[in-house]
């Protein structure tokens, strides 16, 4: 659990500085390279699948078992260098900083009334198409970032690294760093469209499966933080059951009901033009006290996790 602490206020201080070697990148390269060869080398929609699945199973077992072998090798040559190791890559795991930065980055121009510079960065973050927005549809795109990410980012990489302080023979950080290669396995190739239709069904649907129980603990989560935990549930299972993805809709209709705004509505995607589920009623005009609020309910999701799950062990401890 210590190693969970650690790794928390690392993230929290630090987050993913410029520059350094994160795993995500490696997985992507090692991605990129298995997609990139598969569809120049078949055009067989079967074979495709299988090929998806391969990778799938491949990436998200072979990471968290090189991850496991990485740290008993560096705990033998040292155990404060095994505590180390595992400090820096369950951080890597946590997004939490680099959520609330990317928050920042785009509203600080945004405050200048620079809305030319905020599309611009924007762009980074989100996949939508950002160069005719307006300052309202950038707000909401953050907000919308902000609620649809601290699931994958946050609150599921955590739940997956306490799940793994109850296995010690695996620990935290396996398990961790298996979710992320599965979250950025859905993130570059779990499109319903070519050419990852084929390839990336298998890990768009595993995606799926793996993190519908920590979100739906992390709406009942912010439910109870709420205050008013029946009520926002209910109202958010209205939205999210209209969404099409089996998760996002409960996420983003969360956040949107709790704050009383509303989420959805028309995007542009490599302009073709999307039109997703409205969530939540247009009580409040989102801004960025709205955004700060959203990201303050996330920090406190996260700790109350941390919370619960200390008390848990100091209880099995106990008995």
């Amino acid at each position: 659990m210590l190693i969970v602490y650690f790794a928390s206020i690392l993230d929290f201080l630090i987050g993913d500085p410029w520059g350094w070697i994160h795993p995500v990148q490696l997985m992507g390269w090692i991605i990129n390279s298995y997609t990139n060869f598969i569809v120049n080398n078949t055009d067989n929609k079967l074979l495709r699948k299988i090929a998806g699945v391969i990778l799938g199973v491949g990436l998200v077992f072979g990471s968290g078992a090189l991850t496991w072998l990485l740290i008993d090798i560096a705990t033998k040559i040292n155990i404060y260098l095994g505590i180390i190791l595992q400090v820096i890559l369950l951080a890597s795991c946590f997004a939490g900083k680099s959520l609330r930065c990317a928050a920042e980055d785009v509203l600080q121009y945004l405050r200048k009334d620079d809305l030319l510079t905020a599309r611009y960065r924007l762009s980074f973050y989100v996949g939508r198409d950002t160069d005719i927005l307006s300052t309202d549809e950038v707000l909401r795109a953050i907000l919308e970032t902000v609620a649809e990410n601290t699931i994958d980012g946050v609150t599921a990489p955590l739940f997956y690294a306490l799940l793994g302080v109850f296995i010690p023979v695996i620990g935290c950080v396996p398990f961790a760093i298996a979710y992320k290669a599965l979250s950025t396995l859905d993130s570059m190739i779990g499109y319903k469209k070519e050419p990852f239709k084929d390839i990336g069904w298998f890990s768009a649907k595993l995606e799926d499966y793996i993190t519908w129980f920590p979100c739906r603990l992390t709406v009942l989560t912010l439910g109870v933080i709420s205050g008013d935990v029946i009520n926002k549930i209910n109202e958010c299972r209205k939205y999210a059951i209209i969404d099409p993805s089996p998760n996002s809709g409960w996420s983003e209709g969360i956040y949107a009901v709790i704050l009383g705004v509303q989420l959805g509505g028309e995007n542009t995607y490599q302009g073709e033009k999307k039109f997703k589920p409205l969530l939540g009623k247009s009580i409040h005009k989102i801004d960025e006290n709205i955004i700060q609020k959203a990201l303050l309910l996330t920090r406190f999701c996260f700790l109350l996790w941390l919370f619960i799950a200390t008390l848990i062990l100091r209880l099995i401890n106990f008995l």
